[in-house]
Parts: C-alpha cells; structure tokens; sequence
C-alpha cells in the first residue's frame, strides 16, 4: 500500500494537471496579433513548478468537505499571481536569471516587454478568475477572496516582501527577526493566503480562521528554510534553476545566520508545529499534514 509520501505525489499529480487544463482553456490563443503574448503566459504558466499553493488550497478546502472545482479555480487564481512574480523576478532590473521550472526564463525565451506584459497579464488574470461566479456563487465571498488575495500580493505582503529583499542589498546584512519577516511577506503571505481563501470559501469567520493561519505561516517559513538549504547544498538540475545565488550576492539566509544543522532543525520545528495546529481534525487534514513534512523532506 502506497504511503503518505506516495499519495502526495499522486495528489500534487492530480493538481497539477487540472491547474495546466485550465490555464490551457483560459489562455488558448486568440487568432490575432495578441498570439505572441499568450503563448508567453502559457509558458510560464503551464508545465511547471510544484504547483504547491493550488494543492494547499485543495487540501484545505477538505477539511470544510468544499467543492473541489471551486477550490482548483482560487488555486489557479493564486499561481497566476505566482508565475507573474517569477517572471518580473527574473528579470535583468531584478535578479536577472536564465532558468526557471528547468525553461528559459520568459524573457530569454522571448523579450523583455512580452515578459513585462505577460507578468502584468497573468496578475490581473488571477482577480478575474475569482470574480467570475464560478469560483464561487456568493458574491460576498468573491469580493472578500479579492481584497485578501490584493493584500497578499501588495506591500503589505509579496511586493513590500520583495522590496524588502531589494532594500537589503543596500544595507548590509539583516539579522534572524529581518529575515523572517521579509520571508513571511515575500513568501509567507501568499502561502497563508492559500488556507485562507479555503477558510473565506467555508465562511468562517476571522477567530476561527487563527489555527489554520498558524499552520500556514509555520509551513511558509519551513519551506523558505528548505529553500534555503537546498540553495546551499541542493541539485541545479532536479531544482530547475540557478542555485547559490544568494550566497554569490552575499545575502543573509537563514542557514547563512543559523548554520545548515539548525537551520534544518528550525525547519522540523516549525513543521511539527504546523502539525499540531490541525489536531483537531481528523483523516480530512491528512493531506495537510504530508504537504508540511514535504517542505523538509523534499529535494528541490
């Protein structure tokens, strides 16, 4: 009988093939001179990457026995808003990287305005998907998966995240507080956001949304940990991009502030901590659960 490190692969399997079905349908070609800009968006967006966020979404859409369907869309929602990162973060104005998901970077591949655009394209894709009724019927819902979806994405969150990261470069070294909290907004808040939208879609309300934020944000900062671990140590070719980056530019990390063996067991902490803030569920978390001890287990 396969085990729970089998069923997630089998469940991320799954998610990722129905998230390229749809970005396939969404960004089918137009038949005008548009064409060149959605085939850059569909090769950022589609066969690639762990797709991790819209199996979060998935898994935490269980523990409220919510429509799967639903829970895929807000899950494609959030990775448009993923991949137009990844895009604007490759550029040259950004971290100029070649590879990404083991593809050229989109502006390698094609030029830097199709990039910009695609990336812009891609953002405002993600807040169309969730105001259309078929994300969800409730128009209260859609409007309140919008606004905490904007707040992940901006300068309370991923954006303010990034420049943050940006910032340091001129500054000098950050310390363990300054690093976390530039990881739990550049990573951090649009994983949170994942369990979050699951919570919004079940309409409960902000108290009793506190666990499920609690596991969110312990798994963010364990996988940016892992992340971190494996840019030091890990496979260029299993990881699908340039690793050592942050070590070439003299950034702090936290295996760069803590040491790889603490750092690897900050991660496990943070894990079983994320763990035990799903304690009263039951089988329905099981997914939830595999998916926080893949951020220490996996190997890109």
């Amino acid at each position: 009988m396969p085990g729970p490190t089998a069923n997630l692969f089998e469940e991320a399997g799954q998610t990722a093939a129905a998230i390229d079905r749809l970005f396939a349908e969404i960004l089918a070609s137009p038949g005008d001179s548009r064409d060149p800009l959605y085939a850059a968006m569909r090769h950022s967006a589609i066969d690639g990457g762990k797709r991790m966020r819209p199996l979060l979404v998935r898994a935490a859409a269980r523990l409220f026995d919510m429509d799967e369907t639903r829970a895929l869309r807000v899950g494609a929602a959030i990775e448009a808003i993923h991949v137009y990162s990844l895009i604007h973060d490759d550029l040259p104005c950004m971290d100029d990287d070649d590879l990404r998901r083991g593809k050229p970077t989109l502006h390698k591949a094609y030029d830097e305005a199709i990039a910009v655009l695609a990336g812009d394209s891609l953002h405002d894709l993600a807040f169309a998907i969730l105001a259309d009724e078929a994300t969800h019927p409730d128009a209260n819902v859609r409007c309140d998966l919008i606004a905490e979806l904007a707040r992940a994405a901006g300068p309370a969150g991923m954006a303010g995240g990034q420049v943050m990261d940006l910032e340091a470069e001129k500054v000098g070294q950050l310390d363990l507080d300054d690093i976390t909290r530039l990881q739990q907004l550049k990573t951090g808040a649009l994983i949170e956001y994942c369990v979050e939208a699951a919570c919004i879609m079940a309409k409960k309300d902000v108290a009793a949304r506190t666990p499920y934020r609690g596991y969110a944000r312990n798994v963010g900062l364990a996988f940016q940990i892992a992340d971190d671990l494996l840019d030091v140590g890990g496979d260029e070719e299993k990881a699908g991009k340039r690793l050592q980056k942050d070590e070439d530019a003299g950034k702090a990390t936290f295996v760069s502030l803590m040491g790889e063996d603490r750092a690897r067991e900050q991660a496990q902490v943070l894990v079983d901590q994320a763990i035990e803030h799903l304690a009263h569920h039951g089988e329905e978390a099981d997914l939830l659960r595999a998916i926080a001890r893949f951020a220490v287990e996996r190997d890109r």
